[in-house]
């Protein structure tokens, strides 16, 4: 009685921690799904190297074909820009406290 409990037990004893993971993990068998995966990712790998491998332009081709663009628009300086010839102008005492001397005469 005591070595049939024993079989059983281990028997349906499974591994500590995450099951699919680890060194007493349970190792799956591949799946046609699987097989079909793989080729197909192979596949698609292998096209993408022949497309590295035989590029729609030549070296000499390719060479130089950024010169005509200009050099592009930097809008955060501009903007900065805009806003400081707004709000960052110089003023000096005198300016800032004119509206004070209202009752000032000329003479």
């Amino acid at each position: 009685m005591r070595l049939t409990r024993f079989l059983m037990h281990w028997k349906n004893k499974k591994p500590h921690g995450h099951v699919y993971r680890g060194k007493n993990r349970i190792v799956l068998e591949p799946t046609m799904k699987n097989l079909l995966d793989i080729r197909l990712d192979l596949e698609r790998q292998e096209r993408n190297m022949l497309i590295l491998r035989h590029p729609y332009l030549t070296l000499e081709q390719s060479h130089g074909h950024m010169k005509d663009l200009k050099e592009p628009i930097n809008f955060k300086h501009l903007n900065q820009a805009a806003r400081n010839i707004k709000f960052n102008k110089h003023l000096s005492w005198e300016q800032q406290l004119g509206h004070l001397r209202v009752k000032d005469c000329w003479e």
